[in-house]
């Protein structure tokens, strides 16, 4: 399915291929521990490395979707159906860049 890595060090975002669900994500990111927030009305969520807030960041990049908390290094848009199942993302890829503040 379609979802986009958000790579807060390089500045990028980019399309992936999620074809393995939450494991998936936990690989992307880089850690076990994953958290969500909802960005949109599509149902697009934002996951990230829930101990972020917790973990030494120093040197890696940081950035904002919207009016969401800050958060470092990487992180995974995807859509979400109402019982919490995966699915393809909504937004669009440029769209989704215009919505971010590289910090």
């Amino acid at each position: 399915m379609k979802a986009y890595l958000i790579d807060a060090n390089q500045r990028t975002v980019s399309a992936v291929d999620l074809a393995d669900g939450f494991d998936g994500i936990r690989r992307l990111i880089g850690y076990e521990s994953i958290d969500s927030e909802e960005i949109d009305a599509s149902g697009d969520r934002l996951f990230y490395d829930e101990g972020c807030f917790l973990r030494d960041q120093s040197g890696k990049g940081r950035f904002r979707l919207d009016n969401l908390v800050p958060l470092a290094d990487k992180a995974v848009v995807v859509g979400a159906t109402k019982d919490g199942a995966l699915s393809q993302a909504a937004v669009d890829l440029g769209a989704l860049q215009r919505r971010i503040t590289w910090l």
